[in-house]
This record gives C-alpha cells, sequence and structure tokens, in this order.
C-alpha cells in the first residue's frame, strides 16, 4: 500500500493532498522538483477564501508529478524540516513495518489501516517524568479493556506490547514527554467492515512538548455539543470528532474547555479530562465514572487524596451524581488528566467559582501528583533503560 498518512498533527486527508499531490486540493511544494517533471509543474493561486488552488500550465491542465518511493519521502523529510512546532516527535514504532524509526518523515500509517478511514482504533498515553513512564500498567490495561470493547484483537500480548513500549521510549532518549500508542483493525482495504484487515496493528510514537507548564486558573463553559453515548464515552477510541467540537466551541469562547453533562443532566466530563470539586463541606466530589471514560490521572487522584483526608485538609472523598448547580456552587472546581495533570477552574459560565482564584486543595492535588511522577512507588512508576 503506497498512500501513508502523517502520524502528527497533520491528518491523513492532507497528507493526500498536500504532501503527495493527489487531489484537487493539493498544495505543491516549493521543493526540488525531478528535471522530467519541471516543466510541467502547476502554478498556484489564492481564493478569495485564502485556500490554494491549482493554475495549468500553458496546455491549460494541471500536471503533478508522479513521484518514486524515494522521491516523497525526500519531499516529506523536506516540509517536516519546514515545520516548527512545540512538539518534537523522537521516535515511533509500528507493527507494520516492525521497528522503530527516528525520522519523522517516516513516521506514517497506511491509508487502508481501518482506524485511518473507519475511526476503528483505540489509543492511550503515558507519561514520561524523569526517565520513567508513569502509569504505564494502568494505562495498558485500560486501552486493552477498550480494545475489546471495540472488538480489536491484540497483535501481541500485554507484556510483549509492554517490552515494545518501553524499548520505543529508550530509543527516543526522551527523559520528560509522552508515549501515545494505539491499536487498530489494522491495513487491508477501505470496506466498512474489517473483515479485510490481515491483522491487527500497534503503533507508538514520542512526544516532548517543549511548551511551558501552566498551572494557572482557567475558565470554562456548558458545552452544547452532544456528548457520546457511555458505550463510545466510556472507551478510549480514536472517534473524537465530538470532543475536537468541543475544544473548540470552549475557544470560540475565550474559554479553556466546555464541560458535557449526561443525558439526565449531571455534571459528566471535559473533553479529555475529568472534572473534580471540593465542597463547602471539604469532600472531594467527583463523577463516578459508569458513563464516562476511567481517568487512571482522576483514580490516582482519589488514592492521592486519602492522604489529604488524613492530613485534614479534606474530610472526604464522594463519587455519584453531581448537579450543576451543586459543582458552581463548589468552593473549588478542577480538572483533572494526564494533559493538565490538576488544574483550578475560576470560572464555569458565568459563575465564579468559590473566590475566583486557584484552590488551595487543588493545589496540593497538583503538588502532589506531581511529586507521584518523579519519586511514587514502583506500582506507578516504570524505569526506561535508556
Amino acid at each position: 500500500m503506497a498512500s501513508l498518512a502523517f502520524s502528527g498533527s497533520q491528518s491523513a486527508a492532507k497528507l493526500a493532498d498536500r504532501a503527495l499531490g493527489s487531489g484537487p486540493r493539493a498544495a505543491p511544494l516549493e521543493l526540488s522538483v525531478p528535471r522530467a517533471a519541471r516543466g510541467r509543474a502547476a502554478m498556484t493561486a489564492r481564493s478569495c477564501h485564502g485556500a490554494r488552488t491549482l493554475v495549468g500550465n500553458s496546455s491549460g491542465a494541471s500536471d503533478m508529478p508522479v513521484l518514486t518511493g524515494s522521491e516523497a519521502v525526500e519531499r516529506l523529510q523536506a516540509k517536516r524540516r519546514g515545520w516548527k512546532g512545540k512538539q518534537q516527535y523522537l521516535a515511533m514504532y509500528s507493527s507494520v513495518v516492525g521497528g522503530i524509526v527516528t525520522d519523522p518523515a517516516a513516521m506514517v500509517i497506511p491509508m487502508d489501516d481501518h482506524m485511518v478511514h473507519r475511526g476503528h482504533g483505540v489509543f492511550d498515553t503515558a507519561a514520561i517524568m524523569d526517565g520513567h513512564l508513569y502509569e504505564l500498567d494502568q494505562h495498558l490495561d485500560r486501552i486493552i479493556r477498550s480494545a475489546s470493547m471495540a472488538k480489536i484483537g491484540l497483535p501481541f500480548d500485554r507484556e510483549s506490547m509492554k517490552g515494545i513500549l518501553i524499548q520505543t521510549v529508550s530509543v527516543s532518549k526522551c527523559r520528560k514527554g509522552s508515549l501515545r500508542y494505539w491499536l487498530s483493525a489494522g491495513p487491508g482495504d477501505f470496506q466498512l467492515s474489517p473483515s479485510g484487515c490481515a491483522e491487527p496493528a500497534l503503533y507508538a510514537i514520542v512526544i516532548q512538548d517543549q511548551s511551558p507548564f501552566d498551572s494557572r486558573g482557567v475558565k470554562v463553559v456548558t458545552s452544547s455539543v452532544p456528548i457520546k453515548p457511555p458505550q463510545f464515552a466510556t472507551m478510549k477510541s480514536v472517534n473524537y470528532l465530538p470532543n475536537v467540537l468541543s475544544k473548540m466551541e470552549a475557544e470560540e469562547n475565550g474559554t479553556y474547555a466546555a464541560i458535557w453533562l449526561d443525558n439526565e443532566g449531571f455534571i459528566a466530563e471535559g473533553p479529555n479530562m475529568n472534572v473534580a470539586f471540593i465542597t463547602e463541606e471539604k469532600e472531594l466530589l467527583m463523577p463516578h465514572f459508569d458513563k464516562i471514560l476511567s481517568g487512571c490521572t482522576a483514580k490516582r487522584v482519589l488514592t492521592i487524596a486519602e492522604a489529604l483526608v488524613n492530613e485534614g485538609k479534606l474530610r472526604g472523598i464522594k463519587l455519584g451524581n453531581v448537579t450543576v448547580e451543586e459543582g458552581k456552587a463548589a468552593e473549588e472546581m478542577m480538572l483533572i488528566g494526564s494533559g493538565v495533570l490538576v488544574r483550578s477552574v475560576i470560572q464555569w459560565d458565568e459563575q465564579v467559582i468559590g473566590d475566583g482564584k486557584e484552590g488551595p486543595v487543588t493545589q496540593s492535588l497538583l503538588d502532589a501528583i506531581i511529586e507521584d511522577m518523579k519519586s511514587g512507588s514502583s506500582s506507578v512508576r516504570t524505569p526506561v533503560p535508556y
């Protein structure tokens, strides 16, 4: 299969249209073109909407070059060198090619992978802190559960997958970042059913994010995008369009995230994080996980919070249905996830939470989770042999 998709921020469609020039929306690259094709190169113009369109040559027809595999890779490499993002992709494993690559241009997946064109895949992420993978076992257990729910077989047994993930981080030399990995039904064809897929696939990529950590309080809104039904919300699948639209809605309103309510009107979760509250009675209150994703970080926070109960900073911990009224009347509100860790919410819609400042219990939980990532027990920290 010659068609490929980027594993990074570029979508499969963008790769096909822009990098390989395989569609009417393609944007020709300002790179060296094989001599035989130089006289046939199409010109570009910008439409009134800002999108690039093709303008034919003197013959009146656009004539894109037909590239060899090596020429396509050269173009991908040149294109990658021109991108300057905050995230750096240091290593990728693919069971399809059966190995690890460190060239971002080679971090690709087949276009006919059922995950690409049908969304038939699941994923998870483990943080890398000080040369250790944080909660790798917990995240690995969850992706296996998600794969079972999505009827995706395992390409390897659990311990083999764990070994592959650890080795990928080792090759990357990354000591602080994240490891994201996917299980898919695999490549095969473009049919709706995965029956034509030869075997399931495992992909993993090590990401080093150079964005500075920000613990300042944020504002949120109530999402108008419908929440996924429990069957899909409780598995971590690649079907994230509702999550993306919810996040976009928040940004359009000048806020950080949009909060979902379940079908009964109770507080559910954010687009890629759990939510929790500190009540006036100093209880940690969190929606239960029967209709939402069971967050590994959220579950770890619940365990860590027990120490705050013993110290008298909390009076108790409670999981259950949480109404919007209870949430907005709380003394503190927080977002919890592997990306944000524990972050204060200072305003929800028009309601200021507590005194409108970062909450002290939220800060204590953030400090505790960071310390746990740096020096927690072997049950949550897996060393990487570099």
